[in-house]
Parts: structure tokens; C-alpha cells; sequence
């Protein structure tokens, strides 16, 4: 069955591939893959991630969250083992989660995750404006955050939940059994669960419209999100990724894949896989409709929407900077059809390489550069993080007094 969702050529991404930012990637490929060839992937608009689906039935629809919030910090701590009574479906997914896969290589992992900690801010700015708002040229992938009410809950929480994720799983050794990215990782993929579960019950949902909620072939996309998209937007700001630290981004992401449910076979290995892989899903994605439409602009709202920065003017201007590299990763169409206003300041991210270009070469030359700018990037990232959690924790407050 073909969902009416599939949309083959998609006219914003067509454009995005033969005349934006993914021109340059499209060149790297030896072959642009054939509808034929695409069309192998739409069963996986209708494949998800069953166990972890088992789990939330058997777990949080039965127990409650904080009962199994409790339980997973158990599980945690002391292994499974230390929980005999969880449900089968736990013990299996736990199991499988804690099962180093033959093909992990920790170095690789390790190379990834450093390139993500020395990008800084600019890495963050990428996240956001790239890979976040990008997604939301896409009507389908977005569809459950709609049925959740992710516009009713407001773009600072969303935001604030994906930093603190991005940052936890980026941490150097983040990844080892019973440390703090890992055990994000976890709980991510039972929260995609929950959403699944719960948007399944929502009469409205078509399948045949829309695939599976939170299907398999969208969350690969996502991944490529953080992956691909990400590294791509740093290129354009003047970072210049080594191969070994490419090959260890997509190692890094692999793993995250895997740790979410994703089977790890779907999953690039290669700069080129990826870009096919990433071309293959946009190139069918429908346009953005009002629905999306109202997520982009709840996300270019958001600095309005929290508590820092403190003063109207200067919230505007951070909702400038924002829009200056949206126009500069997505292009004036792309911008266009999601309603974004442009910024009197769209010179500002041209301005990013050239004040890159020194600490580029250098961090490339000496280690110990490459180290201390890890360590001062981290930090940053760290301060930001912090500023959206404390922002969303405020707009949270806000919203309940309002409501009383």
C-alpha cells in the first residue's frame, strides 16, 4: 500500500537538491537513486518498533510513569536481573540494549561525539535552524507531533528536550552501559513508544494516509537529521570535518540508531549511503501544510516564549539571528513556504567561515588545540543547555498560572 503521504517528485526538496544547499551533497553520489529504488522503502512507513511498543503496554499503560520511571532507574543501577518480576517484554528490550553489537567500534563513537562537542554553539545554531526547522517542510513526519499537542505544549519544551538529549548523548564515554547518555537513549525510545501508542488511539490517525506513527523509515530520516544534515550544516559555517571525525559522526549515530530501536543494517556507514539514504526519504516528502505551517513559526516565536533573554528587544534580535540562518540553510523557497519573515540580518552567517578559518586549520594541526577547543565548545554547550531548561521551567510556570 502507497499512503497518501508519498509524495514523488516532493516539489520543495526537488528544489532543495537541484538548487539548494543539497546540490553539493548530490555530487558526492556515484548514482541518484530511481523511484523504483525509493519505492522499495514504503513498507517501512509501516514498520515501528514493536517491542518497545510491547513495553509501554505492559509498563506505563499499566503501572503508571512514575512507577516505571522508578523501575527503569532499578534496572539502571542494578541490571535486570536486580527487577525479576518486570514484564518479558522489559527483560528482552534490556537485553538487546545492553548487548554490544560485533560491529561497534568505541574509537569511531568517540570521534563522532568530539566533533559534535567542538562545533560549540554553531553546532547547537545547526541543530535548530538546519535540522529542526527543516524537518518542518515536511507535512508527514510531523503529523504526531500534532496529534500529541506539541503546539498546545509550546516549542521551548521541545527545544529545551532535544538539547538536553543532544548534549547527554555527546559526552565523552556517554554511551557506556551506566552512563547518562545511554540511559537517555532508553528512555527516548519508550517515549516514541508512549507517543505511538497514544496517537494510534486517536481516531483521526490514518495509517493510509500517513504510515505508522513514528514509523521506522522517519526515524531513520531523524537520524540522518542529527547525522548527515548536521555535519553538512557545520560545513557550510567553515568547520571542516576530518574523515576520520565523518566516519566517526556516522559511527556515533549508528550506535544512537541502534539504542532507539532503529535495525542497525538501515543505518549509513559512509558519507555516501547517507546522502542516498537522506535523498530517498525527502525526495517524497509532501510539502508543508498549515499544520506545520504553525510548528515553524511556534519554533521562530520561541525566544518570546521564555524567560531569557530578559528584555522584548533583545529577543527580538536572538529571533533575527535565528531567521538569518534559517534563509542561509534552507534557502528563500523553503523559508517561504513555511511563512518565515526574513531577517534584516541574513548577511550574519556568511560572516561565520571567515572568522572560522584560522582555529580551523589550527585545530586540524595540533591535538592539543583539538582538545582544548573540545573542552571550551562542551562548555558552551553545557551554559545553553542550561539557559533552555531554566527557560522552559519558567514558560512552564507561566503557563500553569495562567491557566489557574
Amino acid at each position: 500500500m502507497i499512503p497518501n503521504r508519498f509524495t514523488y517528485p516532493s516539489p520543495g526538496f526537488d528544489f532543495y537538491w537541484k538548487h539548494g544547499r543539497g546540490r553539493k551533497m548530490l555530487k558526492k553520489l556515484s548514482n541518484i537513486p530511481e523511484k523504483e529504488v525509493i519505492e522499495q522503502r514504503i513498507p517501512l512507513l509501516f514498520e515501528f518498533d514493536q517491542l518497545a511498543d510491547q513495553v509501554v503496554n505492559e509498563t506505563y499503560q499499566k503501572l503508571g510513569y512514575q512507577q516505571t520511571d522508578a523501575l527503569l532507574n532499578t534496572i539502571f543501577e542494578s541490571g535486570i536481573d536486580a527487577v525479576p518480576e518486570a514484564p518479558e517484554s522489559l527483560k528482552q528490550l534490556f537485553r538487546e540494549v545492553t548487548t554490544i553489537p560485533e560491529w561497534l567500534n568505541w574509537t569511531k563513537v568517540e570521534q563522532g561525539s568530539a566533533f559534535c562537542r567542538r562545533s560549540g554553539p554553531l553546532g547547537l545554531i545547526v541543530l535548530r535552524n538546519y535540522c529542526l526547522m527543516g524537518g518542518y517542510e515536511s507535512a508527514a513526519i510531523n503529523k504526531p507531533l500534532i496529534f500529541t499537542g506539541a503546539l498546545k505544549k509550546g516549542d521551548a519544551k521541545r527545544i529545551a528536550e532535544t538539547t538536553e538529549f543532544w548534549v547527554a548523548i555527546t559526552h565523552k564515554n556517554a554511551l557506556l552501559q551506566h552512563a547518562a547518555g545511554f540511559k537517555h537513549a532508553v528512555k527516548v525510545r519508550l517515549m516514541h513508544a508512549y507517543a505511538r501508542v497514544s496517537v494510534r488511539k486517536i481516531p483521526e490517525w490514518e495509517n493510509q494516509s500517513w504510515g505508522e506513527p513514528i514509523n521506522l523509515w522517519d526515524m531513520i530520516a531523524t537520524n540522518l537529521g542529527f547525522s548527515l544534515v548536521f555535519m553538512e550544516g557545520l560545513k557550510n559555517l567553515g568547520l571542516k570535518p576530518n574523515q576520520q571525525e565523518i566516519e566517526g559522526l556516522l559511527h556515533l549515530w549508528k550506535y544512537v540508531g541502534y539504542l532507539l530501536g532503529i535495525p542497525a543494517h538501515y543505518l549509513p556507514d559512509t558519507e555516501e549511503q547517507a546522502i542516498a539514504e537522506l535523498y530517498k526519504w525527502t525526495i517524497t516528502q509532501p510539502p508543508a501544510d498549515e499544520d506545520t505551517k504553525a510548528l515553524a513559526l511556534a519554533l521562530m516565536n520561541e525566544p518570546y516564549n521564555v524567560s531569557f533573554p530578559k528584555y522584548q528587544w533583545q529577543k527580538r534580535l536572538v529571533l533575527n539571528v535565528h531567521l538569518a540562518y534559517n534563509y542561509f540553510f534552507l534557502g528563500k523557497r523553503s523559508c517561504n513556504e513555511m511563512g518565515l519573515p526574513k531577517s534584516p540580518l541574513g548577511f550574519l552567517p556568511r560572516l561565520v567561515p571567515v572568522f572560522q578559518f584560522i582555529p580551523e586549520l589550527v585545530t586540524q594541526r595540533s591535538a592539543r588545540y583539538y582538545d582544548k577547543r573540545t573542552a571550551s565548545g562542551r562548555k558552551k554547550q553545557e551554559h545553553i543547555k542550561d539557559l533552555f531548561l531554566e527557560g522552559h521551567s519558567a514558560a512552564l510556570a507561566q503557563h500553569h498560572h495562567r491557566n489557574k
